[in-house]
């Protein structure tokens, strides 16, 4: 099978709406044309995980600027200490100085139904320059993976031209979005990689299998949905976020 890009696109996101992503488009989402985060999903998670803590707007809005305000101009340790803060937590000073330290997770990751996922595409990003990736996967507000297509039907567009529409033209562009960045997705629909966004190419792979635990590895439009089915398996995903996303002290490509 042949898709186009939009087809490919709207492919996917059908895919995912069936692992229980719902699809938002992104001239539906009240934001700043900056923002690459969804803060009033970030501001609904916390307000209601922590109610019973009594957190308060102020602390509300002291660990979104904690987030904003780490530089994408160093975006390599930056999307290192984001990481550690998605995946270990971090205690917060409350605004009442009086109450003990809060220790804050931005993701739930013991029930799963307390979290806001959801998939993002046309959303117009204002960087250095305006760009629109054709897919965000968010939760709780953090755009965690960021999706790239190319036409397996044009013979000029090959994967390792969305490999550099990522880690090229979009880190130039909008290096924003890829402070929050877990996990970058290649896709032209018969082959479908998946990689660290520091990553060289060569070190980006197929999702053969949904488990693991099959005889058979998939390949071409099959790894497609093994990814889809496997990776994005919500309960996969967070632990794959938490457990195995590992970013070392220096990078290879670090100048």
């Amino acid at each position: 099978m042949k898709f186009t890009e939009d087809r490919l696109e709207q492919a996917i996101i059908e895919l995912l709406a069936a692992e229980g992503y719902p699809h938002t488009i992104g001239e539906a989402l009240d934001r700043n044309p900056d923002d690459v985060l969804i803060k009033s999903d970030l501001r609904q998670f916390l307000a209601t995980r922590y109610k019973a803590d009594l957190i308060t707007e102020y602390e509300i809005e002291s660990i979104i600027h904690k987030l904003e305000y780490l530089p994408a101009s160093d975006l390599y340790d930056t999307n290192k200490a984001i990481m550690k803060l998605v995946a270990d937590g971090f205690t917060l000073k409350r605004e009442d100085y009086t109450q003990k330290d809060l220790y804050i997770q931005l993701i739930d990751y013991e029930a799963l139904d307390n979290n806001r996922f959801r998939i993002v595409n046309q959303m117009e990003i204002q960087g250095f320059e305006l760009r629109i990736p054709d897919g965000i996967l968010y939760i709780n507000g953090l755009p965690l993976v960021v999706f790239e297509f190319k036409s397996s039907i044009r013979e000029d567009a090959t994967m390792f031209d969305a490999y550099t529409q990522l880690t090229t033209r979009y880190k130039r562009d909008i290096p924003e979005l890829f402070k929050y960045n877990a996990l970058c997705v290649i896709s032209d629909g018969v082959n479908s990689k998946m990689g660290s966004f520091f990553a060289p190419y060569e070190f980006y792979y197929s999702w053969r299998k949904v488990t693991g635990e099959e005889k058979l590895e998939k390949d071409g439009i099959h790894s497609l949905l093994t990814m889809m089915s496997g990776l994005f398996d919500k309960t996969r995903l967070l632990d794959v976020i938490r457990n195995f996303i590992y970013v070392p002290d220096k990078s290879s490509k670090k100048e």
